[in-house]
């Protein structure tokens, strides 16, 4: 006779297992810890085998009457449906294993050599806010132009148009590995090329030369209630002008206490090259005061949320933001201010500067130097810049200072 879902209801397990048969080789089989299983016996090429249907009430009568009736119809075209149920599973790992998510992963794995850390993770994160929602899932040879138009055009839409950009450029060189290593035979992402709207990439907002002693006396006094890391992290970003992530990921063990300078390795910078900040007598005063009230052995500038981490770009475009100059500051825009300044006020020639922004080498022969290169004159240079700043800021005016280098 066959079960009905009320009788599946009220088997009570005993202390051996026993079957409650539905019919066709279905049956329910309760286990003593109150488990219940559904089973299918049959029988192919002279074998009795058995097949695994799931749990009761996950699998309801009505969904295991269905397998049965698949593995019928397997078995009347002649396959064992033990084996079709194996080669099932072992395609949906080979599905699992080419999505767009898993092939993507993958690459950015194999390009972690080649990246920094905080590089790797910006491209992680923006394809896991924007991409992998919309496409992640789905089998990377299957995926269409259209599918990734839609997913980069919702970032266009709310007018992240270098974002949108960039993440179209990333899909090309995910598609472009999975075609090298024939997870894919064709690249829909390079189909779509003028996709996007045309627009014009602006500059980091950089603070104006006029209103950096006020910057600085809000600095200074803390008008802004920032915290004390925060607050020094802007001072130290100001005098040393590196780029943020540079800043907010400096380590304890990168500060060369007696050459008086901050030595960045390579891993941590954008061009890969390591670079040498050397450090005034502003900022090391600013170090020795984070290092007495600092709780933590590796970072600098420590998340308050996680301990293990370090204080996010975020901290500071929102101190900007208490401060009164959303839109009109940026942490890189102080790079800008400091080129701009240090070359038209204090008189230093473009080469010495732009070694010292880190910016890539324009040709072999600067490729070669050492980079240490100018690092006599970039000591005095930011020694005067430190100088500088303080003066605008305990004076408030923007004064002329010219150093004996001549300007090339």
């Amino acid at each position: 006779m066959p079960l009905t879902a009320k009788a599946c209801d009220n088997a009570k397990p005993t202390a051996k297992p026993y079957k409650l048969a539905d019919g066709g080789g279905l049956y329910l089989e309760i286990m003593p810890n109150g488990a219940k299983y559904w089973r299918c016996k049959y029988r192919f090429m002279g074998k009795e085998k058995r097949l695994a249907f799931g749990v009761y009430p996950e699998v309801g009568l009505g969904a295991a009457r269905d397998k049965r009736e698949t593995a019928r119809k397997l078995l009347a075209d002649g396959t064992d449906p033990a084996f079709a149920k194996k080669e099932q599973k072992r395609q949906n790992k080979l599905v699992a294993a080419t999505t767009f998510e898993a092939v993507a992963t993958e690459w950015a794995k194999h390009q972690a050599d080649r990246w920094s850390d905080r590089h790797h993770d910006l491209i992680i994160s923006r394809l896991k806010a924007d991409i992998f929602p919309e496409i992640g899932h789905l089998p990377i040879a299957q995926i269409r132009p259209l599918d990734i138009l839609l997913a980069i055009k919702k970032v266009e839409d709310r007018a992240a148009h270098e974002v949108a950009r960039r993440l179209l450029q990333t899909c090309n060189q995910v598609f472009r590995y999975a075609i090298v290593h024939e997870k894919a035979e064709r690249n829909p992402a390079a189909d779509l090329k003028g996709a996007l709207k045309p627009y014009k990439k602006t500059h980091y907002a950089a603070l104006d030369i006029k209103k950096l002693p006020v910057f600085m006396s809000q600095l200074e006094h803390n008008e802004a209630r920032l915290y004390p890391h925060t607050r020094l992290a802007m001072k130290m970003m100001v005098l040393t002008f590196v780029r943020t992530g540079e800043l907010i990921g400096a380590r304890w063990d990168e500060i060369n206490w007696a050459e008086k300078q901050w030595e960045i390795p390579a891993t941590r910078m954008k061009m890969k090259q390591p670079h040498i900040v050397p450090l005034s007598r502003q900022v090391l005063a600013i170090l020795k005061e984070l290092h007495d009230i600092s709780t933590n052995a590796v970072y600098i500038f420590p998340s308050q949320i996680r301990s293990n981490k370090h204080m996010s770009n975020n901290t500071l475009l929102k101190a900007l933001e208490r401060m009164g100059y959303k839109g009109e500051a940026t942490g890189h825009g102080f790079r800008a201010l400091a080129m701009s300044t240090i070359k038209e006020k204090l008189g230093y020639r473009h080469e010495v500067v732009d070694r010292q922004l880190a910016h890539a080498q324009r040709n072999q022969v600067d490729a070669a130097y050492d980079r240490a290169q100018f690092l006599d004159e970039r000591r005095k240079m930011m020694q005067k810049w430190a100088d500088y700043i303080d003066s605008i800021a305990n004076g408030g005016q923007v004064i002329a200072m010219r150093c004996k280098t001549k300007v090339a």
